[in-house]
């Protein structure tokens, strides 16, 4: 659950989630394009979030040959209630980078 929240506190991880619920998979280039940032920070933002378990990555080669690494979000639903925080609190460490 930490994790999940970390990842979509990020507004372009949001935009990310948003656009890929919404338009479905999508490869990088074209869904940099979509949403006007870079390649490499994309990437960054992409593995953050697939780290979470919130989206995933599939590689597929397109009919000219060329890589392609496509994206879609996973099934999710985070229900927030005060015993679930609870709950992470206690797997907490004193680093909170960790």
């Amino acid at each position: 659950m930490l994790a999940a929240l970390a990842a979509l506190s990020n507004p372009h991880r949001l935009r990310v989630v948003a656009a890929l619920a919404s338009g479905g998979r999508n490869y990088v280039s074209q869904l940099a394009r979509e949403l006007n940032i870079s390649r490499p920070l994309l990437h960054l933002h992409l593995q953050k979030l697939e780290e979470a378990g919130l989206v995933t990555s599939q590689m597929e080669l397109s009919e000219d040959g060329k890589a392609l690494n496509f994206f879609d979000t996973t099934r999710f639903a985070i229900d927030l209630t005060p015993a679930m925080i609870a709950e992470a609190v206690a797997t907490l460490t004193n680093n909170p980078e960790k």
